[in-house]
């Protein structure tokens, strides 16, 4: 059974390139980011890492955990990351999971047989602080992620889960929100004091209210 938005992200216990690891543990309280590859010194992989590494203040001050996995050993992932280091000018210190019995990516369903019945896709998964899974991607293992959209969708997902909005398309962070239609028209003056715009009874935007 695959997992689907709103469901609880399993727990595992794990090698890593920084040690053993329980995955609720080294989440606490914070969101958090699973991200596989399909294997290491890949050439995809390693930019995709890199740019991970270089995005670490973004993630910090969204108190986003980020961690990776690929089917090989962590003595295989350690050497991977040396260069990584050198060939992305960056210094990765977020764990890489080894899976070399593929026990996690058959958990996160991370294994495609008809794209290879070996080797993970570029799955990723935000996972909220209790531990539901707020967003899936999944990318061929030819292209690389679109890590600014990572990030906008954690702003997306951390805005909504504390107000009653949703974020339009190609909304950025400091953008107008959508209020959701649970709210009465009625209701938002005392809810979203900053103004409303009704474009449509079931359309009303609002200045991003935690701004």
């Amino acid at each position: 059974m695959s997992l689907r938005i709103g469901d609880v992200a399993p727990n595992f216990q794990a090698e890593t390139s920084i040690g053993k690891i329980d995955f609720y543990e080294f989440l606490g309280d914070n969101w958090g980011v699973l991200f596989s590859h399909p294997a290491d010194y890949t050439p995809v992989c390693t930019t995709e890492l890199g740019r991970t590494a270089a995005l670490k203040d973004e993630f910090e001050k969204r108190n986003v955990k980020v961690l990776a996995l690929s089917v090989d050993s962590a003595v295989s992932h350690k050497g991977w990351i040396n260069d990584i280091n050198e060939t992305q000018h960056t210094n990765v210190e977020f764990p890489i999971i080894a899976d070399e019995d593929r026990k996690i990516a058959d958990l996160y369903d991370m294994i495609h047989p008809n794209a290879s019945e070996t080797l993970t896709v570029r799955s990723l998964f935000i996972i909220s602080p209790d531990k539901k899974v707020k967003l899936m991607l999944t990318y061929p293992a030819s292209t690389g992620r679109n890590f600014n959209e990572v990030i906008r969708v954690i702003d997306s997902l951390q805005l909504t889960a504390k107000y009653s909005v949703a974020t339009p398309a190609d909304w950025e962070d400091g953008e107008d929100v959508i209020v959701m239609n649970s709210i009465k028209t009625e209701e938002i003056p005392s809810r979203f004091p900053k103004g409303y715009k009704e474009i449509k009874p079931y359309l009303r935007t609002t200045p991003q209210p935690n701004k």
